[in-house]
């Protein structure tokens, strides 16, 4: 049994913890000191199972890393490598920027950080798009109560036409009254999704909420597929509106549901806490979003063309879609002080949520 490794160095305090990229310190053996809570989460291990090991047996850098440090060292100066694939051999390799500083008091040791280049793209996409998403659907929902009112003349008239024709003619008259109901329908969707009412928040059990979803869901769109529970059964309680919450449940669910097609298939749902994403919000202090949902399915995934715009309005990967149910599961998300992304490849499609905890006065009835 390999003795337990001591750092001789000061381990860091609090801001160490509350840095939200993976970051590591490495001493001149290039052995890890330490890691902080965003690089135990990104190398799947525990900062004490890291501790002493040699960083580059654990993490794989498409870069000349020994060369940089070196240069930072002599330097006593930060350097930046910009889009390297790093990956820790368990996951497909990211695209990060490396941060190398040296410890001005530990001459020898260098503060290794990684910037995920997803994390950074998906942020700046879900900024620009806010603007742009909030003027569509203000447009949209305008033109949807205009047009609904000529739609319902165009169907009585069709309906009349209708009772003066032949059999064969009236399948024509038929196909303009349901054709009309079909967007109608659309509209409704488009005003329904500009009207959801602010989150009605409480102490919710997210288990609770998942498990209404998936008894509703396995008793009518998911009938087919096989759904799986792994709970993390210690989770707290998070802030929310159950009824919305339990709606975006759903929504992903029949999403994966559709996704599988009628020949059926698996959906996973998994809970578990992490700490290592915080989100900065205006005027608002970075939040913590510990309480973590997945809801993974085995179907074919989403194509690679939309994928970058699935939570935005109006962009579906299925036929006849009206791209409102993401958009409308990103905005509940939003609303509730969340965060939602995607990982998606063939075989696996992964959506998860990041929620916050309820607040601790708060809990008392939960």
């Amino acid at each position: 049994m390999s003795p337990t490794y001591r750092s001789p160095y000061p381990v860091p305090g609090v801001i160490w913890a509350s840095l939200p990229l993976p970051s590591l310190l490495i001493d001149e053996a290039g052995r890890i000191v330490e890691a902080n809570p965003a690089a135990e989460a990104f190398m799947n291990a525990s900062a004490r199972a890291l501790q002493g090991q040699p960083a580059f047996d654990r993490l794989s850098i498409d870069a000349p890393m020994e060369e940089a440090f070196s240069r930072a060292r002599a330097n006593q100066s930060a350097l930046n490598i910009n889009d390297v694939d790093v990956t820790t051999g368990e996951r497909a390799p990211v695209q990060c920027t490396i941060h190398i500083a040296p410890m001005h008091d530990n001459p020898g040791i260098i503060l290794l950080i990684l910037s995920p280049r997803e994390i950074a793209d998906r942020l700046g996409r879900s900024l620009g798009a806010k603007s742009a998403a909030k003027s569509a659907i203000g447009m949209a929902e305008m033109l949807a109560h205009e047009i609904k009112n000529p739609l319902a003349g165009i169907s009585g008239a069709a309906q009349l036409l209708s009772m003066s024709l032949s059999p064969e003619d009236r399948e024509m008259t038929d196909l303009i009254v349901e054709e009309t109901r079909r967007i109608v329908k659309l509209l409704e969707q488009v005003e329904q999704f500009g009207n959801v009412r602010p989150p009605d928040c409480r102490a919710v059990n997210i288990h609770d909420a998942l498990d209404r979803a998936r008894k509703s869901a396995m008793v009518g769109f998911a009938a087919h597929m096989a759904i799986v529970e792994d709970f993390d059964p210690s989770l707290p309680p998070t802030w929310a509106d159950p009824d919305q919450l339990m709606q975006v449940f759903l929504n992903l669910i029949k999403n994966a549901s559709e996704a599988a097609g009628p020949q059926g298939g698996t959906i996973r749902l998994r809970t578990f806490y992490d700490l290592s994403l915080r989100v900065r919000r205006k005027d608002a202090p970075p939040a913590a979003l510990p309480l973590n949902i997945e809801i993974i399915d085995d179907g074919p995934g989403i194509s690679p063309d939309i994928a970058a715009e699935i939570f935005e309005p109006f962009v579906s990967g299925r036929e006849n879609g009206t791209g409102l149910g993401l958009a409308l599961v990103s905005k509940i998300i939003s609303d509730h002080g969340g965060w939602i992304s995607v990982e998606s490849v063939p075989g696996r499609t992964a959506f998860r949520i990041s929620l916050p905890m309820a607040p601790k006065d708060k809990r008392k009835d939960y």
